[in-house]
């Protein structure tokens, strides 16, 4: 059992910043890769962030040069630090945690935290 809870979530104006946080309960949070993904009003969820348990970052182009991923194994917790948002990049936010045994991968979602760029 992995529960997630992502935090940090809120209203903002475009060119504003947030910080979201992927709390995970598991002790193990060190062996497990970390995503963050969005869901917008009518689209799919994609990617915005991946980080390995070694500490690899790979960001999809919407986020490259606005957006950090990083984690903190002793607190069992990600983060996503979003700087100079966008109108576009409001969506729900979901914090994936993916453990692979041999070829085979296991995911936790949490569920979600909203966040809104708007004037």
């Amino acid at each position: 059992q992995v529960q997630l809870v992502e935090s940090g979530g809120d209203f903002v104006q475009p060119g504003g910043s947030l910080r979201l946080s992927c709390a995970a309960s598991v002790s193990i949070f060190s062996s497990y890769n970390v995503g963050w993904y969005r869901q917008a009003p009518g689209k799919r969820r994609e990617l915005v962030a991946q980080i390995t348990s070694g500490g690899r970052v790979n960001y999809a182009d919407s986020g490259k040069g606005r957006f950090t991923i990083s984690r903190d194994n002793a607190k069992n917790t990600a983060y996503l630090q979003m700087n100079s948002l966008k109108p576009e990049d409001t969506a729900v936010y979901y914090c994936n945690a993916r453990r692979w045994i041999r070829f085979s991968s296991y995911d936790y979602w949490g569920q979600g935290t909203k966040v809104t760029v708007s004037t």
